[in-house]
């Protein structure tokens, strides 16, 4: 029979509680997982020590939780293992450190970070309640109950108990300013967030709430992909259904299982926090996993799983080591191999969840060498090219008309003479006139992303570096041109030197670079503005550091379209003009001023003018169509 005694928690300091409630939990809420983790330990062990005959089998494993509104207590059982009392001397009183100072250095540090500890787990227990009580019963026959109690100072009590079966009660003897753990549905919350995915019932008031079964501890054999599916709607309601998923399953050189999913492009990425959630032994520990998984792929959705990536005490934070930048190599090829055998099996379906799938590719490719290795040939472009017909592998047709490309693929349709200049567009409207002068000509273009591109190409013209990415608005090349012959006036001048002295003075802008060429086609505009290659990318360079959208830079070039017939208009009217007395003619004068409408529509259509710049063109707009009228041109 047990003899009741009196002793004191081998503490040297008092000041432990306070510790574990301030320093070492970052929320209170905590508790609960921490003791049914506790409940679920006890019943695994209760199974192994059964089957190896040192204890009675018991029933299936089960916690219970319960609230006393009357008493304020909350009390969650198992039927585990049970404690004798030598055990709950060993395992409860005699806490693993001597003082607070080494509980500190010993758990907090990374090489001895640890997860599951028996003692501090219990512990936690003293964050919302007053008084713990544990009443327990060894399943190991001839064991006798024993009740264990302590206020949360180093004093406790320990004497004989009642219990009937084998298992362990915890009561807790709640706070005042914890009585929100009295409310059934702050308990079932808490259940669903920390406990959901237990391999054992949790019962609240008699009623089973977790799920139990967690699919990615399933062989992928076994799941459909129904069940995939509704695993992503459960984890993530109201989110559309996933693209497609990854399952990660390894017990070498860690123990690691998982299921990513791809969502859909909300434009609600989160790149620094990230939205998979982290279980151990699925036990949530947490949502926010960067230090484990590249920083690319942080806005994947779903789980990780693994016993082995090293957590502090109170699983509340990641330790980085060797072992989890490994386990995060290893996410990353899973991934880029499950991209590759998509591109390879179903194209046509990865080209239609592309625009998705492209910041994760494009990012992990610039700041991961090795998974830029695997992706490499799997990077698509949007083309001007029609999609292929038949066996031809490429452009891959994709959603809604359009038709997606590899560098590759549309390298294999250049000319000798281009193929190491790669065309590109970011922006089929702001830059539709030049678009529209290379496609004229046969040029395919790829489509490529305003902000991403903004980085990727560069480093594609650095991975490849014999090859020249060129905007369709930076410069216009012979192909585009009629190289007719002009006549010259008796002063030596022909109608282009003309041209570009007659906006040259009406702009009165050494910023701004006038060319004048005859282009082709019946559609070419009055007049582009072109913007330097190396220029524009410094200038979108300098916009995205500052998080704007990029303006057009003060250095630019106009590009006057001489065969044009606003523009032979134009030239016609300047040539007319006579001298007054009072200096420019109303000829000269509106030659002028057509020609600064003439820079800015060109501004217009690439967006160059700002919102408070639009009113005062609309009106200058106005009242020179009021001159042409009266002129009765």
């Amino acid at each position: 029979m047990l003899q009741a005694e009196q002793g004191q928690i081998q503490i040297h300091t008092e000041n432990i509680f306070p510790i574990i409630k301030k320093a070492v939990y970052s929320g209170h809420e905590v508790f609960l997982r921490e003791l049914v983790s506790n409940g679920v330990d006890a019943i695994s062990k209760r199974r192994m020590a059964a089957m190896a005959g040192d204890c009675s089998e018991g029933s299936e494993g089960q916690i219970r939780i319960r609230i006393d509104r009357e008493a304020k207590t909350l009390t969650i059982s198992d039927n585990g293992i049970g404690m004798t009392a030598d055990e709950v001397k060993r395992y409860i009183n005699q806490v693993a450190f001597s003082s607070a100072e080494d509980f500190l250095e010993k758990y907090k540090q990374e090489n001895d970070a640890i997860i599951g500890h028996f003692g501090l787990g219990f512990y936690s227990s003293f964050m919302v309640a007053k008084q713990v009580e544990l009443v327990t019963l060894s399943a190991r026959e001839g064991s006798e109950a024993v009740r264990w109690s302590c206020d949360g100072s180093p004093n406790f009590s320990l004497e004989a108990g009642e219990r009937s079966e084998a298992g362990t009660d915890v009561i807790l003897h709640l706070m005042e300013e914890e009585l929100e753990y009295i409310e059934p549905a702050r308990i079932r919350t808490l259940i669903t967030t920390y406990c959901d995915f237990m391999p054992v019932e949790v019962q609240l008031e008699g009623e089973t709430v977790n799920k139990r079964e967690a699919p990615w501890r399933k062989s992928p054999r076994d799941l459909t992909d129904n069940d995939y599916i509704e695993l992503y709607r459960y984890l993530y309601p109201f989110q559309g259904d996933p693209l497609l998923w990854v399952h990660l399953n390894t017990d070498y050189p860690y123990n690691l299982q998982g299921i990513l999913y791809f969502p859909k492009s909300t434009g609600r990425a989160d790149w620094e926090k990230g939205e998979i959630k982290l279980y151990c032994n699925q036990v949530f520990v947490s949502d926010s996993i960067k230090e484990v998984v590249p920083r690319y792929l942080l806005p994947l959705r779903g789980v990780i799983d693994s016993p082995d990536i090293p957590l502090n005490v109170s699983r509340s934070a990641l330790q980085t080591d060797r072992r989890v930048r490994s386990i995060g190599g290893f996410v990353a090829k899973k991934v880029g191999d499950r991209l590759k055998d998509l591109h390879r099996d179903d194209p046509k379906r990865y080209a239609e969840i592309w625009e998705s799938l492209a910041p994760f590719i494009k990012i992990g490719a610039m700041e991961d060498e090795k998974f830029a290795d695997q992706v490499s040939e799997l990077v698509l472009f949007g083309s001007t090219a029609s999609a292929a017909d038949g066996d031809s592998p490429d452009p891959i047709p994709g959603t809604e008309g359009k038709a997606y490309t590899t560098l590759g693929g549309y390298r294999s349709r250049l000319d000798q003479a281009n193929d190491k200049r790669i065309l590109y567009c970011t922006d089929e409207a702001g830059q539709a006139g030049a678009l529209a002068l290379w496609k004229s000509q046969g040029a395919e273009v790829l489509l490529a992303d305003t902000f991403i591109d903004t980085q990727f190409i560069p480093w594609l013209e650095y991975r490849h570096n014999e090859l020249k990415f060129q905007r369709v608005d930076s410069e216009l090349d012979d192909s585009l041109q009629d190289k007719d012959n002009e006549l010259s006036d008796a002063d030596g001048k022909d109608s282009s030197e003309k041209l570009r002295e007659l906006f040259k003075t009406a702009l009165a802008n050494d910023k701004v670079t006038i060319q004048v060429q005859a282009l082709k086609g019946d559609q070419a505009p009055a007049a582009l503005i072109l913007l330097p290659e190396q220029m524009r990318r410094i200038n979108d360079m300098g916009a995205l550091m500052e998080q704007r959208l990029p303006g057009l830079p003060d250095h630019h070039v106009l590009l006057v379209n001489r065969r044009h017939a606003l523009v032979e208009g134009l030239l016609k009217l300047s040539a007319g003009s006579v001298l007054t007395t009072t200096g420019q003619s109303p000829s000269q004068q509106l030659a002028d001023d057509l020609s600064r409408h003439v820079y800015e529509m060109a501004r217009l259509a690439v967006g160059g003018l700002e919102p408070n710049q639009l009113a005062g063109f609309q009106q200058r707009s106005c009242d020179l169509m009021g001159r042409l009228m009266q002129r009765g041109i």
